[in-house]
């Protein structure tokens, strides 16, 4: 069961608009290394976890990631309320604009829609996990980069923290295959599953 505290995890407050920017702050809430893709992997994963210790870590990293969905989300519309036609036009903002207006939709910054073969499910827990070690990588690059395009210290500040919490994601999941590891040895790997083990 999920409880939503009406706050954000980090406060957003943009001053300036800049759709430029939104355009392509907007990859981390629908494109192949965001925090939709995240939220979904993680929370997907956790029902095949063999140990209630990466349960926990699955699902409290994917429920993290539902609220970097939102901080992004939120500073996509700030960036982009108030616009004008010609500023719209001017960030090369208008092909968004035609289809979503100012609504925030989940694509990547090179307009490919949210598509969920963008991560991974296997039911494989080293896998799985290594699978999210590497997508918590790609996402902190992604807001490297994000980093290197923005100069407003009222959005760098949240990417900045969002930025943080892809570190210590990773440092996370690298505690849970350590976790993994210790317990398991090359007659229990399914031991979830005994049938899939061949004497």
């Amino acid at each position: 069961m999920f409880v939503y505290e009406k706050r954000l995890q980090y406060p957003i407050k943009i001053q300036n608009s800049n759709p430029a920017l939104a355009k392509i702050i907007i990859s981390q809430y629908g494109g192949p290394h965001g925090e939709l893709g995240a939220s979904l992997r993680y929370l997907s994963q956790r029902y095949s976890m063999p140990y209630p210790e990466l349960k926990a870590i699955l699902t409290d990293i994917g429920t993290e990631e539902l609220s970097h969905l939102e901080m992004v989300g939120t500073i996509v519309y700030q960036l982009t309320r108030n616009l004008t036609p010609q500023q719209i036009k001017e960030a090369g903002f208008d092909t968004y604009f035609v289809d979503h207006t100012t609504g925030v939709y989940p694509v990547a910054a090179s307009g490919a829609p949210f598509n969920a073969d963008m991560f991974a499910v296997t039911g494989d827990t080293i896998a799985d996990l290594n699978e999210d070690l590497s997508a918590e990588q790609k996402a902190r690059l992604t807001y490297d980069n994000i980093l290197r395009f923005a100069d407003d210290p009222d959005v760098r500040d949240p990417i900045k923290f969002l930025r943080e919490r892809e570190i210590v994601h990773f440092q996370r999941f690298g505690e849970g295959l350590r976790i993994l590891t210790d317990k398991l040895d090359s007659k229990n790997f399914y031991a979830f599953n005994p049938s899939f083990d061949k004497p």
